[in-house]
Formats: C-alpha cells, sequence, structure tokens
C-alpha cells in the first residue's frame, strides 16, 4: 500500500523534470492541479502575479522572459545558451566572479552567478577585506604590478589589493593589477569589439577565421587552408608553435622586445637564437658561449671547439690555418663549402648522408638530381656529382636524347619563348628544349631566360652551393634554409620549404646544386 500523498509526490517530481533546471517557488502547492491534465486551480492573474518578479507591476514580463508560466510555476527554456535557471529563470550565468585564480577570492559562495560574500569581505569577486590591518606602503607594495607601477595606473591599491576603473560600468579594465584593459581592443570605426570578428582578451584581439588586424578590421584573401599551409614549418607545427598565424604569415613570439629583432624569427618562427646561449639571458649576447656564430638557434662552432653550444676546447695539433688549408685541398673553402672543418678534417653535410662525400667533400651526388629526384634523367650513372649518359643520351643530366623524331620546324616552336625568340636568343634548341650557352656560366632556365646571378649568395657561392638557382630564387635542399641556403638545420626531413628572396613557400626542395661562376658543364652534341 502506497503512503498517503505519493501521488501527488510523483506529480511534482514529473513537473519538474519536465521543467529542466527550474525551481519551485516556496508559495508552490501540490493541489494547483486536481490531477495530470486538470486544469488548474489557480486564476489567471494569479497564476501569472506568482511567475513575475516581485515589484513588477501587472503585465511585465513573465518568468524574466526567459522562460513559460504554467500554473504559477516558471519553466524554463533550456534552448537558450547559457541555460537559463531558478524559481522564476532569473538566474542566466553559472559562473561568478574569479580573484587570482579563485572562485569568490575564496570568501565567499557562488549563487545565481553572483557572489555572496563571507563576513568581512566585499566586492564582485568577494576580493575585497572590509578591516585592513597593512601600512599604506605594504598595501602599495603588493598592488604593484611587475613594472612597480601600482595597479597598473588604470586603478587604486585597497589594502594590497587593485581596485580597477570602471566608473562608466563596462568592466573592461580588469586583472589582479589592473593589466587588462579591453578598451584597447574597441575598433575606432565600428566602435565594436575587435570590430565584431573576433573576442578580446587582456587588451588583445583574437579573430575569427579568415580576419586578422590589430583590431579584426582586415579580411584575408586566402582560405583558412591555405594560411595555415603557408604558416607550417619544417617539422610540421603551426608557427612552430613559437608565433601566430595571420592570413599565411608567422607573427613570431617576441621574447626580447628591447631588440631590434626578436630571438624568435624565421618564415615560420622555426629559428630560436635562445638555444644558442649557454646561460640564457636576455640582456647577454653570450652566443655559442663565446666560441662560435648562432645560424636558426644552432651553434656553428670556431675551429678549436664543439659541443651543442662550443663549450667545449678541442685540442688540435694543427695551427688554425694549418686545419682549413688541409680541409681545402683544391676548392676555395674548406671542406668545398659542404662540410665542417675540424683539425684538418672534414664532416659532410648532411652528417651520416652518402650524396656528398670525399676527402674534403668534393663529391656532391646531388647534382646529378633533377626537380623529381631522378638521378641523370635515368638515363646515367652519377660519379662524384657529375653524370656518366647512357648510350643515345647526352647533357649535364642526360636530359638530351641524341636522336630526335621531331622535325626541325615542331623542334624550334617549342624552344621559342613568349617574344617569339628561339631560346631567348642565348641557347640553341635541340629536339624541342633549349641548351643555354655554356660560355655564360649564369644563363639558366626552360628557355634561357633567367640570370642565376640574381639569386643570394653566402661565402661567395651562388645558393651557398647548398641549393639550385632557379630565376632569381634559392631552392635549397633538404636540411638548408634561408635566402640563400645558408642556414643548416640538421634535421633528415624529406619535407622542408623553399624559400626564395620572395619569403613565400614553396613545396618539396631536394635537388641539384647552387652554382660558382665557370662551374656549369660543357654540353656538346656529339
Amino acid at each position: 500500500m502506497r503512503p498517503a500523498g505519493f501521488g501527488n509526490f510523483l506529480l511534482l517530481a514529473s513537473s519538474l523534470l519536465f521543467a529542466g533546471l527550474s525551481a519551485v517557488p516556496q508559495s508552490f502547492s501540490p493541489s494547483l492541479r486536481s490531477g495530470p491534465g486538470a486544469a488548474c486551480r489557480l486564476s489567471r492573474a494569479e497564476s501569472e502575479r506568482r511567475c513575475r518578479a516581485p515589484g513588477q507591476p501587472p503585465g511585465g514580463a513573465l518568468c524574466h522572459g526567459r522562460g513559460r508560466c504554467d500554473c504559477g510555476i516558471c519553466i524554463c527554456h533550456v534552448s537558450e545558451p547559457g541555460v537559463y535557471f531558478g524559481p522564476l529563470c532569473e538566474c542566466h550565468e553559472w559562473m561568478c566572479e574569479t580573484y587570482d585564480g579563485s572562485t569568490c577570492a575564496g570568501h565567499g559562495a557562488c549563487d545565481c552567478g553572483k557572489c555572496r560574500c563571507d563576513g568581512g569581505w566585499s566586492g564582485d569577486a568577494c576580493q575585497y577585506p572590509k578591516t585592513c590591518d597593512l601600512t599604506k606602503k605594504q598595501s602599495n607594495q603588493m598592488c604593484k604590478n611587475s613594472q612597480d607601477i601600482i595597479c597598473s595606473n588604470a586603478g587604486t591599491c585597497h589594502c594590497g589589493r587593485c581596485k580597477c576603473d570602471n566608473s562608466d560600468g563596462n568592466g573592461l579594465v580588469y586583472g589582479k593589477f589592473c593589466e587588462c584593459d579591453d578598451r584597447e581592443c574597441i575598433d575606432d570605426e565600428t566602435e565594436e569589439i575587435c570590430g565584431g570578428h573576433g573576442k578580446c582578451y587582456c587588451g588583445n584581439c583574437y579573430c575569427q577565421a579568415g580576419w586578422h588586424g590589430d583590431k579584426c578590421e582586415f579580411q584575408c584573401d586566402i582560405t583558412p587552408w591555405e594560411s595555415k599551409r603557408r604558416c607550417t614549418s619544417p617539422d610540421g607545427r603551426v608557427c612552430s608553435n613559437r608565433g601566430i598565424c595571420v592570413c599565411g604569415e608567422c607573427s613570431c613570439h617576441d621574447v626580447d622586445p628591447t631588440g631590434d629583432w626578436g630571438d624568435i624569427h624565421g618564415d615560420t618562427c622555426e629559428c630560436d637564437e635562445r638555444d644558442c646561449k649557454a646561460v640564457y639571458d636576455r640582456y647577454s649576447d653570450d652566443f655559442c658561449s663565446g666560441h662560435g656564430q648562432c645560424n636558426c638557434g644552432r651553434c656553428d662552432c670556431k675551429v678549436g671547439w664543439y659541443g651543442k653550444k662550443c663549450e667545449h676546447p678541442r685540442s688540435c695539433p694543427l695551427s688554425a690555418e694549418e686545419s682549413i688549408k688541409k680541409c681545402q685541398g683544391s676548392s676555395a673553402l674548406p671542406c668545398s663549402g659542404r662540410g665542417k672543418c675540424e683539425c684538418g678534417e672534414c664532416t659532410c653535410y648532411p652528417p651520416g648522408g652518402s650524396r656528398v662525400y670525399g676527402k674534403t667533400c668534393e663529391c656532391d651526388d646531388r647534382r646529378c638530381e633533377d626537380l623529381d629526384g631522378v638521378v641523370c634523367g635515368g638515363h646515367g650513372t652519377c660519379s662524384c656529382g657529375r653524370c656518366v649518359c647512357g648510350r643515345g643520351w647526352f647533357g649535364k643530366l642526360c636530359q638530351h636524347p641524341r636522336k630526335c623524331n621531331l622535325t626541325e620546324e615542331q623542334s624550334r616552336s617549342l624552344c621559342e619563348s613568349a617574344d617569339g625568340v628561339l631560346c631567348s636568343g642565348k641557347g640553341s634548341c635541340h629536339c624541342g628544349k633549349c641548351i643555354c650557352s655554356a660560355e655564360e656560366w649564369y644563363i639558366s632556365g626552360e628557355f634561357c631566360d633567367c640570370d642565376d646571378r640574381d639569386c643570394d649568395k653566402h661565402d661567395g657561392l651562388i645558393c651557398t652551393g647548398n641549393g639550385i638557382c632557379s630565376c632569381g630564387n634559392c631552392e635549397c635542399w633538404d636540411g638548408w634554409n634561408g635566402n640563400a641556403c645558408e642556414i643548416w638545420l640538421g634535421t633528415d626531413l624529406d619535407f622542408l620549404p623553399r624559400i626564395g628572396r620572395n619569403g613565400l613557400h614553396d613545396l618539396k626542395c631536394k635537388h641539384n646544386v647552387g652554382i660558382r661562376p665557370n662551374d656549369r658543364e660543357n654540353q656538346n652534341i656529339k
């Protein structure tokens, strides 16, 4: 046998379930309806009075306009953002103000989105003590920010706690030391926060996809996918996790705003000069322990020193001059510009690789590869960086067949540049392909229309000998970076960027060689 009133209890439980997060006012009585689906025993006026906030006149909003009135009970809307709750749907904030990481500063309770402070505490987050036993000097000391400015000059100090200046009631100045001023996010033209295209946090706009600018005022003309692709570093991270991507360009986190440029730099923020410092100190220039040069966060040690930060001396019976001379061999540069000289011995780049070798790194089999990585066009073998072509083929990369199935007219038509000149007047045509003049070593390109002298140089070499010049832009090999391919990244990744003088990234860079004057191979047809 069920206890008395059990049916009314079920009715109450059911009404609460369907009311979502609504609560029942104290004046509620289980007998407002005689049963499920029955008519309400309250008059319409009485029902609406119970759903109206105290002090509201007849005709005022029911349930604060956030729910419907059902027989004197507010059924709050649960589909609205934020989910309203409370006896009269008066609450729409789940979270209360925090101070120094604690809700209601640990001195109150959160009730309907507002802090109810314990005795002796006040403030939106219960952060201000009503009585203070600190001297003014002690109080002010506790209110100083990292620059020793009291409340960041944007508020007043109350017993060691900053009270931010929000006299206009918008609450845009906040933070433990009033260090955040979201008024800086207001667009001057639209007077909206971040131009209506982003969110503001501590005075900085975080823009929606497709928008950029200090106040999200500019719309990006490339897709988010393309923007991310351009910002992706060689190791696959967006801006190397050291910056933010804005419309395809990385804005690196500048850890040294006092300097001319930050310790973190590079088109994808891939370079971190802090890695070169023995003991990191933003005001110290002690790179590579004073015994080397920092290149993109890696130390190139002077002769006689080694280690990640050139911290270890290396004993060598040779003088520096003797060591370099021994590493030069027949080349003008130590290790042919393709390795590192240590006590008269060369370590070729990349370490552990097999394509650059020789006593002075004089052999570079990368010279034998075309842009697709095919050795000698598939028609020959590579010997110390030079192609030995098979029968029926010739050319630097064995790319030209000795026999041609084209007529002379067909061949010439394929060799004409846009202006109708055969091979731009700087080469000869063979089977529809231009062979640039060997006398002018700097001429290159499909129609002999490029001048390799336009590419960047380092150590007197075009593209530093670590890439190929392609119509004014250096295309670097694996492991090399920079406008002149002068930076060794020290990685064996198959995917590395090519960075030309325009700073944009192409897809793959794995091929051919930088050019030195008079280094072009004669291509005689036999």
